[in-house]
């Protein structure tokens, strides 16, 4: 596999870490093929029940790297077919039943809004940026950008960021329900922020988040992920069906057996 990203795999958590730091991040056709593998890897394993998706150096993902393209592809055609490579990925992770938690530190912007948006619990730095900004280069939204983001933050919404060359800060996108939550690292003696330690905090965040649910019933967090995820192809009555047989099999499961008998207990101690 490319070292323009890593994977490691221990404990029950993958580690996915974009590695083109130089370039913020950006996807060229390197990262493009490694993304895909490496996340059919990680969604693929028996072993694996959460994921943490992050990235070196001091931005997220600043989507695709537009020096690449204007001097390694050939054309449109090329671009649409690198587009979809990367889709594998995004929906490798989409629509497994694994949670994956993302630390979006510093700048996520273009395709990395749409890679952002593949974690189902996403955390930023406080002095993050995230914004769109596809139209100041003629190209429009791509990798999963308008599949995800009206149904994160409502059209209107959507709308204002993909229409504008606006980047939001941590606390808007927290407020808009972008981002799940974001976190500080210390200040320097000027009283401004670390930035690499503010990036190694939300590496950190998403990391309790992930072992928060590998210390529980992760698969049954992994399967309320799948419910909400899948949702859209699915009519009203048969989500409702979906949730039912899902509870019915979660029933049964070991982790199941053991909590809700656990429960059980605990609540008929507590009523003598």
């Amino acid at each position: 596999m490319s070292d323009s990203i890593l994977l490691s795999i221990a404990d029950g958590l993958a580690h996915l870490t974009l590695n083109r730091p130089a370039s913020l991040n950006a996807f060229d056709a390197d990262l493009a093929h490694a993304w895909r593998d490496a996340t059919a890897e990680a969604v693929g394993r028996d072993d694996v029940r959460a994921i943490v998706l992050d990235a070196a150096g001091r931005a997220f993902c600043a989507g695709g790297d537009v020096l690449a393209m204007a001097t390694g592809l050939g054309g449109g055609a090329d671009i649409t077919a690198l587009a979809h490579v990367i889709n594998e990925g995004i929906v490798s992770l989409t629509t497994s039943a694994i949670p994956v938690a993302v630390a979006a530190h510093g700048t996520t912007a273009g395709g990395g809004l749409g890679i952002m948006m593949c974690g189902d619990y996403a955390v930023v730095g406080s002095g993050s940026k995230i914004g769109s900004l596809y139209a100041n280069i003629g190209l429009t939204p791509d990798l999963s950008v308008t599949a995800q983001l009206a149904r994160a933050i409502g059209e209107r919404r959507a709308l204002q960021l993909v229409l504008q060359d606006r980047m939001l800060s941590a606390a808007e996108a927290v407020e808009w329900g972008l981002v799940a939550e974001s976190v500080a690292g210390p200040s320097t003696g000027s009283g401004t922020q670390d930035a690499e330690a503010e990036a190694d905090a939300v590496r950190e965040r998403a990391q309790e988040v992930a072992r928060f649910w590998l210390s529980g019933a992760a698969g049954a967090y992994g399967q309320a992920k799948r419910l909400i995820r899948s949702q859209p192809s699915r009519t009203y009555a048969e989500q409702l069906a979906e949730e039912a047989r899902s509870i019915g099999e979660a029933f049964e499961t070991p982790d199941a057996t053991a909590r809700v008998a656990g429960f059980a207990a605990a609540s008929r101690k507590s009523a003598r």
